[in-house]
């Protein structure tokens, strides 16, 4: 007689393909930090945080208008002409409309490049383009202060492009070790990634609370209990669907028939807490006040003298980035058309304060001019 050995249950395998719930912006989970990659994750933390998007936006329109003053009347009325018919693509005109795409470039990349494209006759400007800093790549040259910006060629290989003269470069914050800016995003994909999950889960647990599912029990089922079960499963499930199409259907059962919410006593986490503590260190990094992004942390939130301060303190270290590169495009107009006279570039005036406010410092400096004049006349006639 042979004696077989029972067999034990072969252990359950682990399953390698996972359907795990996750948001959609996976790139923000995991990353390697190279160059154009993460140039593409700057752009889904935009893209996954409308508040980073709309700080950038602000920061843009912040810095304002720019024009150039020259000491020839004349060459000052054809070069503002130029700066606000200049062709800049895509339907834009205006040195401004280039500047608003340039700088939206350099703060979401951490650098922007530009090309001023000549006319056919080579004796003026004919448009100013932006460029994509995802298909560009910045090497240095032999010494310090020079550097190549490179693209593909027809072949698709990457070298210096033909006419530097005309290409407009400009980092943001650029490290020494490579000549790359640093994107003012840099330090946020990692509070990024865990805003997504945490409105990711937000949404998960809502939609289960709006499509609530049924646990049916029936405890005393003696006899017949496959019979009962199907029984009461069909009855259930006609239930629901007449509920679906908008009619009241009672649901009767005989016996002890349990009905449960699955998932009912399990509470949905506070997430105001964790979301706030986030979006603090985000506000904090673009520098911009939090009211002034739609967050009404404070009841009598309102821009004071040391945020307006802070603030223009920010928007003049950008506008010291751009002007280098609008002074190339003017001094290149200038000499094109024969003008050898010097000019300035000239920003908008940054204006962050109340009116009210305003005008009460400027009654405050007339009444002091005032009684300075009354003071001195009276000294004068003893």
């Amino acid at each position: 007689m042979k004696w077989f050995k029972k067999q034990e249950p072969a252990a359950a395998v682990p399953v390698q393909l996972r359907d795990g719930e996750r948001h959609p912006f996976g790139m923000l989970r995991g990353y390697l930090p190279t160059r154009h990659g993460e140039m593409q994750l700057y752009r889904q933390v935009r893209e996954a945080v409308p508040l980073v998007d709309a700080a950038i936006y602000k920061l843009v329109r912040m810095c304002g208008g720019v024009t150039a003053e020259c000491t020839d009347p004349a060459a000052q009325r054809d070069l503002q002409e130029f700066l606000r018919t200049v062709p800049v693509g895509r339907g834009q005109y205006g040195i401004n409309a280039f500047l608003d795409c340039y700088l939206d470039s350099m703060l979401t990349f951490g650098s922007a490049v530009g090309e001023i494209v000549p006319a056919g006759n080579m004796r003026d400007i004919g448009a100013l383009l932006c460029g994509r800093m995802d298909r560009l790549e910045i090497r240095e040259g032999e010494h310090p202060l020079e550097f190549f910006i490179c693209g593909p060629d027809e072949h698709g290989v990457i070298g210096p492009l033909p006419r530097q003269e005309l290409l407009l470069f400009t980092p943001l914050h650029p490290e020494t070790e490579h000549p790359y800016g640093v994107s003012l995003l840099r330090s946020l994909p990692f509070m990024a990634d865990i805003l997504m999950k945490i409105y990711h889960t937000v949404g998960v647990n809502w939609e289960r609370c709006g499509n609530v599912r049924f646990a049916v029990t029936c405890k005393n089922g003696e006899g017949q209990a496959a019979e009962r079960s199907r029984q009461l499963a069909q009855q259930w499930s006609g239930a629901m669907q007449d509920t679906r199409s908008g009619s009241v259907r009672d649901f009767v059962a005989v016996g002890d028939v349990d009905i449960r919410v699955i998932g009912g006593d399990a509470p949905i986490l506070d997430s105001e807490v964790p979301v706030r503590q986030i979006l603090e260190q985000i506000v904090a990094k673009t520098g911009i006040p939090p009211f002034m992004l739609g967050l009404s942390w404070s009841s009598t939130e309102r821009m004071s003298s040391q945020q307006a301060d802070m603030l223009t303190t920010e928007i003049t270290a950008i506008r010291r980035m751009l002007t280098p590169a609008v002074e190339r495009v003017c001094r290149l107009w200038l000499r094109m058309h024969g003008y050898t006279c010097g000019f300035a570039v000239v920003w908008d005036e940054i204006n962050l304060q109340d009116q009210v406010e305003e005008a009460r410092a400027e009654l405050y400096r007339q009444q002091a001019r005032k009684l300075r004049i009354e003071n001195d006349r009276a000294e004068s006639s003893l």
